[in-house]
């Protein structure tokens, strides 16, 4: 039987750590500087939105909860810093990282210290496959978005030109070897393949690349910075090949960066929860309160409830327990859906939407209503 969440479910989770009258603590960790910087800023929204839900219901038996948030940049150093710092103060969960390059291994610190960490947005195939007992993710694995990607170009269109552009990030580069291997399965090959120093300023060579070798599509392995960037140069360059990339487009500010180059972009997703019933009302208080519900914001939401469905259900603080009962595919209900994890702590039967750029923002699309071309390839 599927249980929704209650704010009372953390009691088991964190009271047991948190002085009588001290606020219970719990961590949040994120890219809130730097090029990511609007990614993480929507897994703080989502997060602060959880814990002011559970302190306008009267906080855990009477106790106010409180996030302590740090700053990861997405750097694998400090996201170490950072699991350190959160060790040290206390906390009894953490939310995140965002990035896969950060989770990974402040994911190590976590379990050495005992403490469970639930990612609502890490994709990489290594945070769970070379992780520890103690790593949840809410969000489906590169490979599982990179394999969505490849069958469609393949599908929509055969025999056509394809490159791919990455950045040499790990995160970006396993999206890119995943997209790379589902071609190959076919026994296609790119006509490009390049990859580039994340942070990477100007893209004028690499569209100017694109265009000499003819490519109707282009997959972008990147943050919404240097995609957007890119997405503008192609267009600059006269390319007017099919852009195509993964979740991390899913944010308003790729089409800041991209203009109108965004228009007709085609990106694997989860199913927007902005979409769902359960979700209707949780989206209307943050439109009140002028917070959007974009991309992962609602993911670290349910990231919250996650680890309270598991305190509720195992009625201990033990991050051991915690992590073995959500990763033993137990399904119950969250603000993005009834979810379940397997044993690796990978949500099980994962679902691929496909989103599409259209005036500045991004729509849900059935994949098997698009008909090449899907962009006049024409120079």
């Amino acid at each position: 039987m599927m249980k929704a969440w209650l704010p009372s479910a953390f009691a088991a989770l964190l009271l047991a750590a948190a002085p009588a009258a001290a606020d219970i603590l719990i961590g949040a960790a994120g890219p809130f500087s730097g090029p990511n910087a609007a990614l993480g800023e929507q897994l703080r929204r989502g997060v602060t939105q959880a814990v002011e839900d559970i302190n306008a219901a009267g906080g855990i038996s009477g106790q106010p909860l409180k996030v302590s948030f740090a700053d990861d940049g997405c750097d694998p150093r400090k996201a170490v810093e950072v699991a350190t710092g959160f060790v040290s103060e206390g906390v009894r969960a953490v939310i995140g990282h965002y990035c896969s390059g950060a989770s990974i291994p402040a994911a190590r610190v976590y379990e050495k210290a005992g403490i469970a960490m639930i990612s609502p947005a890490s994709t990489n195939p290594r945070l769970t496959l070379d992780g520890g007992w103690n790593v949840i993710r809410l969000v489906p694995r590169d490979d599982a978005q990179g394999a969505a990607a490849a069958t469609l170009v393949l599908e929509k269109f055969p025999g056509r030109k394809i490159a791919i552009l990455a950045d040499d990030s790990p995160g970006f580069a396993a999206l890119a070897a995943r997209f790379r291997a589902g071609l190959a399965e076919k026994g296609v090959s790119p006509s490009l393949d390049e990859r580039f120093k994340a942070g990477a300023k100007s893209f004028s060579d690499l569209a100017s690349k694109v265009q000499s070798a003819g490519a109707d599509v282009v997959y972008l392995a990147c943050s919404y910075v240097e995609c957007g960037q890119l997405a503008r140069a192609l267009r600059e360059a006269g390319s007017r090949a099919q852009i195509i990339s993964g979740d991390a487009l899913a944010t308003e500010d790729y089409a800041r960066q991209a203009e109108a180059a965004a228009d007709g972009t085609l990106l694997t997703f989860t199913y927007d929860p902005r979409n769902f019933p359960a979700a209707r009302s949780l989206i209307a208080r943050m439109k009140e309160e002028d917070r959007t519900a974009e991309g992962f914001t609602l993911y670290a939401y349910a990231a919250v409830q996650a680890l309270a469905a598991a305190a509720d259900a195992t009625g201990s603080s033990d991050g051991a327990r915690l992590a073995e009962w959500l990763r033993g595919g137990t399904r119950f209900d969250t603000i993005v859906g009834p979810v379940s994890f397997d044993a690796r702590g990978d949500l099980t039967n994962p679902a691929i939407a496909w989103l599409k750029w259209v005036d500045g923002r991004y729509v849900l699309i059935d994949p098997a209503t698009l008909a090449p071309p899907l962009l006049d390839t024409t120079p």
